[in-house]
């Protein structure tokens, strides 16, 4: 193979990669506007746009390396950060949202 054939299909694979991840961010967005209740709303976003924003950062450092032959950091500590925080904020939102549902001090009460 080539190299200008190379670089063509990494070029297709970064198109891809960018149409996937916007493709998952959309049905992410799409849910958490659609979806009844908090617990619900909170799974679209943390699992499909995690996913999506991923593909697309790694994407970016694909198209980086193809196009400098330089390895960007940037993009993975950005994916770093939000593989680290998305699973932390939504824990904090179900929490938030067990303890404010209707019922939710009487049964604290109980407990005690």
């Amino acid at each position: 193979m080539n190299p200008a054939m190379v670089e063509y299909l990494l070029e297709m694979l970064v198109s891809l990669m960018v149409l996937a991840g916007a493709g998952f961010t959309l049905v992410g967005s799409i849910g958490l506007l659609r979806l009844e209740d908090v617990f619900q709303r909170m799974h679209a976003p943390t699992k499909a746009t995690t996913l999506g924003v991923g593909l697309v950062l790694a994407a970016s450092v694909l198209s980086t390396w193809t196009a400098q032959r330089e390895l960007s950091l940037n993009e993975l500590l950005i994916a770093l950060l939000l593989f680290v925080t998305a699973p932390v904020s939504a824990y904090l939102v179900a929490r938030v949202a067990l303890h404010r549902r209707p019922g939710a001090q009487e049964e604290d009460a109980d407990r005690r």
